[in-house]
């Protein structure tokens, strides 16, 4: 099938293995990742397969692009930041982190570029995650004890976008605005590393990435009817207040079970307006 005739992932011939490969991603152990790295090795065969798989005709490149940078933000932190990378009892060494991304993007370009790729390319692309998941587990993301409120939250927040039109929109976007400008910016950086201490106890860190990038998403949604739109990368002031306040709530809602009652309900209560919302994107 040439790349001109897949138009998007629905029309993939191998639309189910790159969800399989992509949904384990933020659900790796150590041992497997330590697994995918020791299995991985950067052989010539190996090299020239990921060229074809990367080249500018392969189907859905951009996709593909897309798919790495994600994969590249879930596993900064154990990458780059001491507290994970080899600091702690248990935790790799960032060495052995780098390596098994590499075989996780291999194993996303043979998927995504197997209608162009010979059986022994997909192959040798695709060995060391099948040497781990000879079949997909297809795991769901932990979104934690509030998994129903949050996916209501990310469902309400791209009304947010038709603010200059609708009138319960713009008043939700002011207070949400008008929160983020009147709070406590030592309560909220005690807050934030009570969140990220439980996001790291309850190992849903690499998923959080995932849920802050979809709320970043939604927050800067342009409005639909007179095509008003951030420029690309950049939000305004209110909207920033917008986003921080609903990434609080956000991840709030993931750690909930391990979190301080009252600093749950306090960190929820500026979207109470929005969860519980019955919308649609």
């Amino acid at each position: 099938m040439a790349r001109r005739h897949i138009r998007s992932l629905d029309e993939h011939p191998r639309q189910a293995e790159i969800a399989g490969v992509l949904a384990e991603v933020p659900n790796l152990s150590n041992d497997e990742l330590r697994r995918l790295a020791a299995a991985w090795r950067n052989t010539v065969p190996l090299a020239e397969a990921r060229r074809r798989a990367l080249s500018p005709d392969s189907p859905l490149i951009i996709d593909v692009l897309a798919a790495f940078d994600t994969i590249s933000a879930l596993y900064e932190d154990e990458v780059c930041d001491a507290v994970y990378a080899g600091g702690q009892p248990g935790q790799l060494e960032p060495a052995v982190v780098v390596t098994a991304l590499r075989a996780i993007r291999d194993a996303v370009a043979g998927a995504y570029a197997h209608p162009v790729l010979t059986r022994g390319e997909h192959q040798n692309l695709t060995r060391a995650w099948r040497s781990v998941f000879a079949r997909s587990r297809r795991s769901e993301p932990d979104l934690g004890p509030g998994a129903i409120g949050l996916r209501e939250l990310l469902r309400a927040l791209p009304q947010l976008a038709d603010r200059c039109h609708d009138v319960c929109a713009g008043r939700l976007y002011d207070g949400l605005v008008v929160e983020g400008m009147t709070r406590c910016d030592d309560d909220a950086d005690q807050a934030r590393q009570q969140v990220l201490d439980a996001l790291l106890r309850t190992d849903r860190r690499r998923v959080w990435t995932l849920v802050q990038r979809s709320v970043a998403e939604r927050v800067g949604r342009g409005c639909p009817r007179c095509h008003r739109s951030a420029a690309r990368g950049e939000l305004s002031g209110d909207d920033e207040r917008v986003l921080l306040v609903c990434c609080e709530a956000a991840s709030a809602l993931m750690v909930g079970d391990v979190l301080p009652h009252e600093l749950t309900s306090r960190l929820m209560h500026p979207v109470r307006h929005l969860v519980g919302l019955q919308t649609t994107e």
